[in-house]
């Protein structure tokens, strides 16, 4: 099955059409920066940063990126109004290509906070965050403000929920939707387990885009193989990959040309090219005194389901290699074994 509308058009498809989730403590800049070594057209999306976090901490720890993470979102998490739009303003001055809010993160750190899927309860107030956004920007053709959501919270379990939060919100200049598939329970659940036991119902997904077919749908949770992927990209205008992107990321290697129709960037035309553009990144953060281990973490992945691949994520998570130069830890463990 062709998954492109036209293939010889791909710049039709919609921006949103396949991304990687936000995820706290894994897509930070040295994720993402490995995540383009596989994929260009693919979306990347922060961790998520408070409000709090970039008004009153450490802007440049929470805010810098290499310039080869283009197209890049900054997901914020809170519900001030003000904050948001001052927030929005950083994000814009820095060069990210997307303002994502949070409405769906079910932590009980984060509800303490009063945001992240608590405001679902509060379409007005998640309004008036994204009106305040889009004002200080300039409009969403300038600097997209977009918002990640669950289908409902709790038991709330109507499609009249879900839908009358969205049409709330793009009441208020959004155009972009991200939905994860499942209720976020406030109570008695972990955020782990708000990811794997309310039920995915992804026929409400699917309504909302039928009914809201002027809006930008993108669905989001337990969506794992490029099988998967193309059949919802037959409801929705694009689907976000989490975990399964993470975990097993050469199979975006693929994805550039799939689903958008054009060449992957050159080092994904094999794993051995990304595993040497990526010694060479470590190797600059070892030249500039950043520990390196912390970057490598987000690369154990890449030769996932491969003869030798517990061997090679053996050796690349052993303390005693954390002072050493990379590209001499790649040409000593490469010297060990004939292939992977």
């Amino acid at each position: 099955m062709n998954q492109l509308p036209n293939s010889s058009e791909p710049d039709i498809l919609s921006p949103w059409r396949l991304s990687v989730a936000p995820m706290l403590d894994w897509t930070d800049r040295h994720c993402r920066y490995f995540h383009r070594l596989l994929t260009r057209k693919t979306r990347l999306y922060t961790e998520m940063v408070t409000t709090g976090a970039l008004l009153h901490g450490d802007q440049p720890r929470h805010l810098d990126f290499n310039t080869q993470e283009h197209p890049v979102a900054l997901q914020l998490g809170g519900s001030e109004p003000a904050d948001l739009a001052a927030c929005a303003k950083l994000a814009q001055a820095w060069g990210y290509d997307e303002v994502n809010l949070n409405c769906g993160c079910p932590s009980e750190r984060v509800q303490r906070g009063a945001f992240g899927a608590c405001l679902m309860a509060e379409p007005r107030l998640v309004a008036d965050g994204v009106k305040a956004m889009l004002d200080a920007t300039g409009g969403h053709s300038v600097l997209p403000i977009t918002v990640k959501h669950r289908i409902g919270i709790d038991r709330i379990e109507n499609y009249a929920f879900v839908r009358d939060f969205v049409g709330t919100v793009a009441d208020a200049g959004c155009q972009v939707f991200i939905v994860h598939a499942r209720n976020a329970w406030l109570q008695g659940l972990s955020p782990k387990d708000n990811r794997e036991i309310p039920p995915l119902r992804y026929e409400l997904v699917h309504q909302l885009k039928r009914e809201l077919p002027h809006l930008t749908i993108v669905i989001n949770g337990g969506i794992k193989t490029d099988e998967e992927i193309a059949e919802q990209l037959q409801h929705v205008d694009g689907v976000m990959v989490g975990r399964q992107a993470y975990h097993a990321p050469w199979q975006m290697a693929a994805w550039d040309e799939r689903f958008y129709g054009v060449p992957g960037p050159a080092t994904a035309a094999d794993r051995p090219a990304v595993e040497a553009a990526w010694m060479l990144y470590l190797e600059r953060l070892h030249q500039a005194g950043i520990p390196w281990t912390s970057a490598m973490r987000h690369a154990l992945g890449l030769w996932h389901g491969q003869h030798g691949a517990r061997a090679w994520r053996q050796f690349w998570s052993d303390h005693r290699h954390r002072e050493s130069s990379p590209l001499a830890l790649a040409a000593q463990f490469w010297s060990r074994v004939d292939n992977l």
